[in-house]
């Protein structure tokens, strides 16, 4: 069963609160996205809300994260800016160099592991996980990294991606967050992921935190 909450938690109503709009982009239907872009747009820093839909696309693909910037435009009324870092191609190696460093953050001891089988499966994902994913855009300076692995643990398990939450709840941890902060994140799914999957994300934050060494 899903722990009960106790109702005190480690993390802001700000914090809550994007970590649900991660959940919502990368998992709800229309109507659910709007509910959560309302709820951003009264408690959640502008900025922050713009970088997690910006790294949603890596979790939830360009559809849902075309989608959910129009939205928050509609809501919000904040016109895009008029350059970013993202669109200039000239960072390409401060990129790769920020890449390697983020995602070996992430990994930890797994590291080195994961480039090898990313690079069995295609050497152009592994370039690409490097650069466009953990440097382009994990490495952005606007959020912080222990921020941006919560809602990276949100949006897995809305899009019920077992494998890649099992890879973001250990990354999460060694990014600076404390299992019951992940406790937290998953209680605040409830309308968002069905009791059965939330039940066995509970179980399997239990065997990662038992495993990781921090």
């Amino acid at each position: 069963m899903v722990p009960e909450s106790s109702g005190v938690t480690l993390l802001s109503a700000e914090v809550r609160t994007l970590v649900r709009l991660a959940a919502r982009i990368a998992g709800s239907g229309e109507e659910g996205l709007r509910a959560a872009m309302a709820e951003a747009f009264t408690g959640v820093k502008p900025e922050w809300v713009e970088e997690v839909i910006l790294q949603s696309y890596l979790f939830a693909g360009f559809p849902r994260a075309l989608n959910a910037m129009r939205e928050w435009r509609k809501v919000s009324g904040r016109a895009a800016p008029t350059d970013d870092e993202g669109a200039d191609f000239t960072w390409h190696d401060e990129w790769a160099a920020r890449g390697h460093e983020t995602c070996a953050t992430v990994y930890g001891r797994f590291y080195e592991p994961l480039r090898r089988n990313i690079r069995e499966l295609h050497p152009a994902l592994d370039a690409w996980m490097i650069i466009e994913g953990y440097g382009k855009v994990l490495s952005r300076p606007a959020l912080s990294l222990h921020l941006r692995e919560l809602c990276v643990v949100a949006a897995c398990a809305a899009a019920r991606q077992d494998r890649q939450l099992h890879s973001h709840l250990h990354g999460a941890l060694h990014c600076g967050a404390s299992v019951a902060e992940l406790r937290d994140v998953l209680n605040f799914l409830a309308d968002c992921v069905d009791a059965e999957d939330l039940s066995r994300y509970h179980h399997l934050l239990g065997r990662v935190a038992g495993a990781d060494v921090r």
